[in-house]
């Protein structure tokens, strides 16, 4: 298995990161058949296969809004207010995805992407790791 990590800033604010290109340079420069594993090593973030730049990460971060609101209901109480709704999130949105590759191509449908889900905005920075498993 190959393997690699990335570092991606998501800034001081909710995100959902676009991070297709970094995954399809990975398995590009490998070019085979085989399946990427994307996992974030972080208790307060997930990855997500959908749709992006027509509206649906604005959508996504609404939903989700709505599903964990950013007040003071949690009991995971530190760092900043609602800050326990992050670490529920990876519980929705799971801090992995796994995608067929197929000749050192991402087989993802036309519109989807693939992003990492970030709620948390004590911490600007965040590693993904890469895996690639050949066929």
């Amino acid at each position: 298995m190959r393997s690699e990590l990335i570092s991606v800033t998501t800034g001081s604010r909710e995100t959902v990161h676009d991070i297709t290109s970094a995954c399809a340079d990975f398995v590009r420069a490998l070019g085979e058949d085989g399946l990427l594993h994307v996992f974030v090593p972080h208790a307060t973030a997930g990855v997500a296969v959908l749709e992006l730049g027509s509206g649906s990460d604005d959508d996504l971060l609404a939903a989700l809004r709505e599903l964990l609101p950013g007040d003071d209901r949690w009991r995971h109480r530190h760092g900043s207010p609602g800050h326990g709704r992050s670490h529920v999130m990876p519980a929705i949105i799971p801090p992995y995805a796994t995608i067929p590759v197929l000749g050192g191509r991402l087989a993802l449908g036309t519109w989807q992407s693939i992003a990492l889900v970030d709620l948390n905005v004590d911490n600007p920075r965040r590693q993904v790791r890469l895996s690639f498993l050949p066929g």
